[in-house]
């Protein structure tokens, strides 16, 4: 199906009616009026869907449309089948920005409903998300894209060509934050020293790191370490976090062999088996007696399940929902991270004020 029945409704007198949507800036446009726009998908349109799409007799969600240029950013699939049906025209919500963040805006439409992008779509997006937004860190084109970070870090590296890379990057939150952090890392370590009582933000916003690095470095200062760890003579260059993981902000730091070998023994004791982690917590009458904490508590059943048991729920998703899945997962994932170094960060402020 191509666009000769897009292209031959020619009634341009149809007026722009505004919808009063709260938040949300809606209009009915008359379909003759709009022109396809860059899609992120390699193969173009699917004429299969748009024919489901047309059997639909309940309404379809807006389109986005550039309020410009009058390009049709996101929902062609929905625009043809209205065509189908006949309709002259379709509501929609206007976008205004560049074509760069028409594109970055198209791809996160893409990848969080409608038909599924596939990977080989998915790649050729994120690497022109890296040439055209540079600044942004892996983790955020890694989300807008629907790939994974390291992979969204190895397209980087393949399209860098040598050229000159940037000194900071965007993360999801929208903050700037330098890849290389050890210079920030003395910055905090010095105004800890100077200020004990200060916060992990304000510290953070005067050393040009974030918060998740701040706690880090008091941490490490509470323990008698380095603000910055020691580097090895013969470590190459190796990438231990993106601007926006909370961790070490992308810089080339190498533990030594003690160092390495304490976080090995850490790490081997804080992973026990989860679901008696659990136990422990449901004694916990804190937890129990409060409907926030039964909430967590169940989330956290939810999600202490052994590695068969993952393996027996992978093994059961159909080949046609495995992109949407693995999109849920990775947010999934992603969401109990954040939450996971939102407790840390409080855990060292309580730590800190003990100490203090």
């Amino acid at each position: 199906m191509g666009y000769a029945r897009f292209e031959s409704i020619i009634d341009m007198g149809l007026s722009v009616e505004a919808m009063e949507i709260p938040g949300q800036d809606i209009v009915s446009l008359p379909i003759a009026s709009l022109i396809p726009g860059e899609t992120p998908r390699l193969g173009g349109q699917d004429a299969e869907h748009v024919a489901r799409l047309a059997e639909l007799d309940e309404p379809l969600p807006p389109i986005l449309v550039d309020r410009r240029t009058m390009r049709v950013i996101d929902g062609m699939h929905r625009l043809l089948a209205a065509c189908l049906k006949g309709h002259r025209t379709i509501e929609a919500a206007l976008f205004d920005g560049t074509p760069e963040e028409a594109f970055l805006r198209a791809v996160e439409a893409n990848v969080t409903h409608g038909l599924p992008l596939s990977q080989e779509d998915r790649r050729a997006a994120a690497a022109r998300i890296v040439a055209a937004h540079p600044q942004m860190s892996d983790r955020a084109i890694a989300r807008a894209s629907g790939l994974g970070a390291k992979a969204v870090a190895a397209i980087r590296r393949s399209s860098a060509n040598g050229g000159a890379q940037l000194a900071v990057r965007i993360g999801r939150d929208g903050k700037v934050r330098p890849l290389n952090s050890a210079e920030g890392r003395r910055r905090a370590a010095e105004l800890i020293a100077e200020n004990p009582q200060a916060s992990l933000r304000e510290v953070a916003r005067r050393a040009g790191i974030s918060p998740a690095t701040v706690s880090d470095v008091r941490r490490r200062l509470l323990s008698g370490e380095l603000p910055v760890a020691e580097r090895r003579p013969d470590a190459g260059t190796q990438d231990l976090g993106d601007p926006d993981t909370g961790g070490i902000d992308g810089a080339d730091e190498a533990a030594p062999a003690a160092d390495r070998q304490r976080a090995a023994r850490k790490v081997r004791l804080v992973q026990p088996d989860p679901v008696a982690l659990i136990e422990k917590l449901l004694r916990d009458p804190s937890l129990r007696h409060k409907e926030e904490g039964r909430h967590l508590l169940r989330l956290l059943q939810q999600n202490a399940l052994g590695d068969q048991a993952w393996f027996k729920l992978a093994a059961v998703v159909p080949s046609h929902c495995r992109d949407l899945v693995v999109d849920l997962a990775r947010q999934c994932a992603e969401t109990w991270m954040e939450f996971a170094r939102e407790l840390d960060e409080r855990s060292c402020t309580a730590e800190h004020r003990t100490a203090g």
